[in-house]
């Protein structure tokens, strides 16, 4: 029963059933499943198959999207019991937008990817000025920090991020990974990031490298 009804949400996830993977998920509660073996046995492996097959091509952003939308109807089922239990996440990081823009779907791809791959998240969300990331990052203390930018005109408050940690000299005790449609490796490394993710799936996958 356990890992019939696990494969099930997996399924459920990869193929965008948002309608089905709360129902699925109760049911696989119910017969005492945990909520950890949830996790990882039915929607960590499903956003793993999403992630390559947007990596692929076989997947476009609108199908990300709706997997996302069906693992987050599960995932809100599980958050609660998982601070219950053992579960510890694989590291903390925190994502915002810059400032002076606010797209975020690329950012909540990457967001649902990390969770899906053990990761706790923690999401500023749009438009964020430097001395919020700054000010949330003393109070949180994350392994890493996401800075996303969808337009050229808010690159520039990428850079104003990594100056003011610099200039509060903090600048060491974080990681920084950028991502976004008109950012590159090179512009990571002008401003002096650690990393750049030209996709939510190389997001996933630069994290682990730096915590690894």
């Amino acid at each position: 029963m356990g890992s019939d009804v696990l494969k099930s949400i997996e399924n459920a996830v990869v193929e965008m059933r948002f309608d089905d993977t709360e129902a699925l998920t109760r049911q696989a509660l119910d017969s005492g499943v945990t909520a950890l073996a949830v996790l990882n046995g039915g929607l960590l492996t499903a956003l793993e198959r999403v992630g390559v097959l947007f990596r692929d091509g076989d997947y476009f952003l609108p199908d990300v999207l709706m997997s996302v939308k069906a693992y987050n109807n599960s995932y809100r089922l599980l958050d609660s019991e998982l601070k219950k239990g053992n579960y510890k996440a694989r590291g903390v990081v925190m994502l915002g937008t810059v400032q002076g823009d606010i797209h975020e779907i690329g950012k909540n791809i990457l967001l649902a990817l990390l969770q899906g791959n053990g990761f706790r998240v923690i999401d500023l969300g749009v438009d964020i000025p430097a001395d919020t990331f700054l000010a949330r990052a003393q109070e949180e203390n994350p392994d890493i920090i996401g800075l996303s930018a969808l337009l050229t005109t808010s690159m520039p408050a990428m850079k104003e991020v990594m100056d003011l940690f610099s200039a509060r000299g903090v600048r060491e005790r974080f990681k920084f990974v950028i991502g976004g449609a008109p950012v590159s490796q090179r512009y990571a490394e002008e401003i002096g990031a650690d990393g750049y993710g030209e996709d939510a799936q190389a997001g996933v996958d630069l994290v682990k490298r730096l915590l690894a």
